[in-house]
């Protein structure tokens, strides 16, 4: 009988699912005026632009380098066990919550307008840049299928990001670089850029030659 009960415990911890953090804010009257992202121990990223169960998350895979941080950040923050809104009056930025759900236990979750805690702070951040990065994407896939001549400033933003070291998984903007670089109803110099972001996020560009691009 105890080999049977560790059996059935290993079989439970292996279909476990992994610890997940999740960031949502609701602000209405901003674009957008939903945002809720869910990132897992494992790197998987969804996100979503709407409460309605009907909507296909976007779905991404993110570096450890890149999700370490937010856990750690959590795991300093108590796992959101404790309040860390400010209390100031200061503008409303809308409607926050982080939230942590464990392998095993209850989650937890804090709501809150603005805090002056450094880590909750530096925690926003990264949110916000996953953000940033998932809304780039879907307005480079927006172009590409209802406005070509748009397709020029959404590679833009998207290299912004990517320059200013705020890109989350820039390999899931390949697909849609590669569509760009091989089909000539875009301009030349559209599918020049497409093809030169594709190979710097691919790692085929040394980093000295990803450092002298600018934006254009």
């Amino acid at each position: 009988m105890k080999t049977l009960a560790l059996i059935w415990a290993l079989c439970a911890s292996a279909l476990a699912a992994p610890a997940r953090l999740t960031y949502t804010k609701s602000f209405p009257g901003s674009t957008p005026a939903y945002v809720s992202i869910q990132v897992d121990r494992t790197g998987a990223l969804e996100y979503k632009e709407s409460t309605s169960a009907d909507e296909q998350p976007l779905k991404a895979q993110m570096k450890e380098a890149d999700v370490t941080p937010l856990f750690t950040c959590a795991e300093q923050l108590e796992y959101f066990k404790q309040p860390i809104e400010s209390g100031l009056k200061v503008a409303n930025t809308g409607k926050k919550v982080f939230r942590y759900e464990p392998e095993a236990g209850p989650a937890s979750e804090t709501t809150f307008n603005y805090s002056i805690m450094p880590v909750a702070q530096q925690l926003l951040e990264r949110f916000e840049q996953i953000a940033a990065s998932e809304r780039a994407y879907i307005d480079l896939d927006r172009a590409i299928h209802f406005d070509k001549l748009g397709v020029n400033d959404a590679l833009a933003e998207t290299e912004a990001l990517w320059l200013h070291k705020q890109l989350t998984a820039p390999e899931q903007f390949v697909p849609l670089l590669t569509r760009i670089a091989s089909h000539e109803t875009f301009m030349h110099l559209v599918r020049d850029r497409a093809a030169r972001l594709r190979d710097e996020f691919t790692g085929t560009v040394p980093q000295t030659a990803q450092s002298d691009t600018k934006p254009q």
